[in-house]
């Protein structure tokens, strides 16, 4: 799996933008805010229709325009894909797949898989359970379409419920109609929850394995799953916590209060983890999602490495670039310093300013 070319127009900073791939690796260099983040959020976004970064659809569209257009070219197997995604200020985004337009962006996913590695990532430990959420929903998202479909409809529903719970302050007999949404969430919720325990137990297969030789044989990790409602069912929460729901106008119970926990003998990572051990236990976490994928999806994905060698040290470098020598890879950094030109092949170069890209090799 490869991505050939990539064609933006009227996209973020880039008025026109042509760019060719090189199958292995390809550096994107410029100073900070010249468009090199840019390029890879294009990138993700047609792979998974959405930004890394959250970003609504009308904010990713030049200044002044009202549309903007990506096109991707991805060969799979030997077969050419293109992939064309039309954002839009004021509805949906339009995306084709070989110039047919498809009605559900859940069409898309299986075409490509990405894993994009920023500088935030390495923070996933010790920030708060929303981006830990958040890793596995995206990742679950490319790898099963039914985990993305029981999580779009967990994500609705609570959003209705949500509103219900604040409509009954003022209308009391809407308590009524609470029933046939919490039976709704409870099945939603359940399915979500277990597809992000079989993740996290898919993880726990692989990860064990790159941490020890991070570490040097000195530590261990282990993933669990952490779920906001205990030994209960969600059926069983939800309708306990209905009087604490009305009261506060809000759901209490569910996936989208869970957290992943990480462990190193008995040391909770997250809270008492030094900031070494934090980022180490990142890193490996990144490195198996992308065993785990070559592993489920039988190919390798595109990795998107965004400004990450800056934030390591030398021998995690090492590490991770030892770990990535088989994959198709775009990287952004600052500059080409004698480390990534002499210790990393690089098939093609780009530098980045000010909205233009110039290939240099």
């Amino acid at each position: 799996m490869i991505i050939k070319s990539l064609k933006l127009k009227n996209y973020r900073n880039y008025e026109l933008l042509n760019l060719e791939f090189d199958s292995k690796t390809n550096i994107l260099y410029g100073d900070n805010a010249q468009g090199k983040t840019n390029i890879l959020e294009a990138l993700y976004l047609s792979g998974t229709t959405k930004s890394h970064r959250g970003t609504k659809d009308r904010d990713l569209i030049r200044f002044g325009q009202d549309e903007s257009h990506i096109e991707t070219i991805v060969e799979k197997h030997g077969i050419d894909f293109q992939i064309d995604m039309h954002l839009k200020k004021n509805s949906p985004k339009g995306i084709a797949i070989n110039k047919i337009p498809i009605r559900k962006a859940s069409e898309l996913f299986g075409i490509i898989h990405f894993v994009f590695f920023s500088p935030e990532d390495l923070n996933i430990i010790k920030d708060g359970p929303a981006g830990r959420r958040r890793f596995v929903d995206l990742e679950l998202s490319q790898l099963d379409k039914l985990y993305l479909s029981n999580l779009s409809n967990y994500n609705r529903i609570i959003n209705q419920r949500n509103s219900l719970l604040k409509e009954i302050t003022y209308q009391e007999h809407l308590i009524d109609t609470l029933d046939i949404w919490d039976m709704q969430l409870a099945e939603y919720g359940t399915k979500v929850i277990e597809g992000r325990k079989q993740f996290i137990e898919q993880v726990n297969g692989i990860i064990s394995g790159i941490h020890e030789k991070l570490t040097g044989g000195r530590e261990d990790i282990r993933l669990s799953y952490e779920s906001s409602i205990g030994e209960m069912s969600l059926e069983e929460a939800i309708r306990k916590n209905r009087n604490r729901d009305i009261k506060f106008r809000s759901t209490s119970a569910g996936p989208h209060r869970d957290d992943i926990c990480f462990r190193t003998g008995n040391i909770d990572i997250r809270r008492f983890g030094s900031q070494g051990q934090q980022r180490t236990a990142a890193l490996s976490l990144k490195l198996s999602e992308i065993e785990l994928v070559k592993m489920l999806i039988k190919d390798t994905p595109i990795l998107l490495l965004d400004d990450v060698l800056s934030e390591l040290d030398k021998h995690r470098q090492n590490y991770l670039l030892d770990s990535i020598h088989d994959i198709q890879t775009v990287i952004t950094c600052t500059g080409l310093d004698e480390f990534v030109n002499h210790r990393f092949s690089i098939n093609k170069i780009f530098h980045v300013k000010h909205g233009t890209v110039a290939k240099e090799n």
